[in-house]
């Protein structure tokens, strides 16, 4: 068995020289999600040891059909550094990755802190300042985004980049549930969904991620961000593209590639 440093140190490798890696579980062998979250923890410390600050987290594997497709039954996270954040107007530097893609999300930004073993989607509500319209940008550390479940954990759930829009909502004022969202490439629809895709509610996933913080005796701390999972399927990027998500009351956010 490989040690976890070990595995993160192949991550960051490939992060480093953007050239994509076979799975880990093919290369090194299976591991467990605990395992997986050390080696995650690993690759987050490397960064914050380059000079990043951890500014947030954000979820995966939030709708019922993706985990049907993964052949798991609960959402993943990982963190969001500080250099990950692409600000409204920003352009997304493609060569900085390996194979970019961008997917529509709603952000919660914290007014205070929220740890516990029992909080719901009502506690997170009361702890958010506002929500966003949002873009996670995805980049896999595995060519081709082929991988297992303790793979793309390890791997800081493919975080790469993320972008918060500019008009900060309510949460109380707004049924996130029904809440659209329209995503466009180039002028093109690429996907539609609503607020409800997400663990049937937003602030429900919100709520799964402080209830797994916990667990390993761990929470989210005011001002923090927190991507609570993907709306649509990611959209694959180039130098040029042009990602478009209007949401249904929360406002739109647009992000250029170069």
């Amino acid at each position: 068995m490989n040690e976890p440093m070990e595995l993160a140190a192949r991550l960051i490798e490939a992060a480093d020289k953007r050239t994509g890696i076979e799975a880990l579980t093919t290369t090194a062998g299976p591991f467990d999600v605990a395992t997986a979250y050390q080696v995650q923890d690993a690759v987050v410390a490397d960064r914050v040891g380059r000079g990043a600050a951890v500014v947030g987290a954000k979820l995966g594997l939030t709708s019922v059909a993706k985990q049907r497709q993964m052949k798991v039954d609960e959402p993943l996270y990982g963190w969001l550094t500080g250099e990950m954040a692409i600000d409204v107007g920003q352009l997304l530097h493609c060569e900085r990755f390996i194979q970019p893609r961008c997917e529509p999300e709603i952000a919660f930004v914290l007014r205070a802190d929220l740890a516990g073993a029992h909080v719901g989607a009502a506690q997170v509500l009361a702890a958010t300042a506002a929500v966003y319209p949002a873009i996670d940008v995805l980049d896999s550390r595995f060519s081709g985004y082929s991988f297992t479940l303790p793979d793309v954990i390890a791997d800081n759930a493919s975080g790469a980049g993320f972008v918060v829009g500019g008009q900060a909502t309510d949460p109380f004022g707004v049924d996130l549930r029904l809440t659209g969202v329209v995503l466009e490439k180039n002028g093109e629809l690429v996907a539609t969904a609503a607020g409800a895709a997400v663990l049937g509610h937003p602030a429900a996933s919100v709520a799964w991620l402080v209830r797994a913080l916990a667990a390993r005796g761990r929470g989210l701390t005011a001002g923090q961000v927190v991507l609570s999972g993907a709306l649509t399927e990611a959209v694959a990027v180039a130098p040029g593209d042009v990602v478009v998500a209007r949401f249904d009351r929360l406002g739109t956010i647009e992000l250029g590639c170069r």
